[in-house]
């Protein structure tokens, strides 16, 4: 099938490997978000992004969250709910990829996706944590992130290559019929829900942190405690 474009022009690019505190004199915990600086290029491999990393590799990165990927224009959402404080933009989040007219809505797991002489695959949504909270100066950013969907996705690596500033975005084929703000609704739904537990399991891509998770739940008949991720040790 011929590829879709689905942005003409990236936005941004950014990479950084440095960890740094984050949070206050009472809670400080290493963190790599916002050392991120500017990049013309990144040489993409299946292992990760060269000069990037990540201060929890347990919680970040790996084969199937090589790169992030978030929208530019939910900023300005996020400071129109007074959810930041401060002015706070790219690359905030932490992202490798900024961009603007493309969102979780129109991005489904699955999805392989170009951009440079990189082939690129949805693995998942991001799933908010604490250190939103410390990042933006708000105890409840993680659980606004987490309830709209507004967080940007992960991708693994098919191909790898460079991505340059101003590449073009496309889509080569699409795998599945579940966008990035669908799985968010499915994974957090507050009750165990095995008939949408299985829909997004056979996602065809999905992260196998999150097909680990699902199979528990199924198995189990219960979802994990999600107080610690979105509220950190402050208020455990």
């Amino acid at each position: 099938m011929d590829a879709q474009l689905l942005v003409k022009k990236i936005s941004a690019l950014y990479q950084g490997e440095q960890v740094s505190a984050l949070g206050d004199q009472k809670h400080l915990i290493d963190s790599g978000i916002n050392n991120k600086q500017l990049a013309q290029t990144l040489i993409v491999s299946k292992l990760g992004v060269t000069g990037d990393g990540q201060a929890d590799p347990q919680h970040h990165g790996g084969s199937d969250r090589v790169l992030h990927h978030f929208p530019r224009e939910h900023y300005g959402q996020y400071r129109r709910w007074d959810l930041m404080t401060g002015f706070k933009d790219a690359p905030a989040m932490g992202e490798n990829i900024s961009s603007v007219g493309l969102d979780e809505s129109q991005v489904n797991i699955g999805d392989i996706i170009q951009i440079g002489t990189t082939l690129l695959q949805v693995t998942q949504p991001r799933s908010p944590c604490f250190k939103l909270n410390l990042q933006f100066g708000h105890p409840q950013f993680a659980l606004a992130m987490q309830q709209t969907a507004m967080c940007g996705w992960f991708y693994k690596v098919l191909q790898q290559g460079e991505i340059n500033a101003g590449d073009s975005i496309y889509l080569v084929e699409r795998k599945s019929n579940i966008s990035i703000a669908e799985a968010m609704k499915i994974y957090f739904l507050a009750e165990v829900n095995i008939e949408q537990y299985s829909t997004l399991l056979h996602c065809e891509g999905l992260a196998q942190t999150w097909v680990a998770s699902l199979q528990k739940r199924i198995q189990t008949q219960t979802i994990e405690n999600w107080h610690y991720r979105l509220y950190g040790p402050a208020q455990n």
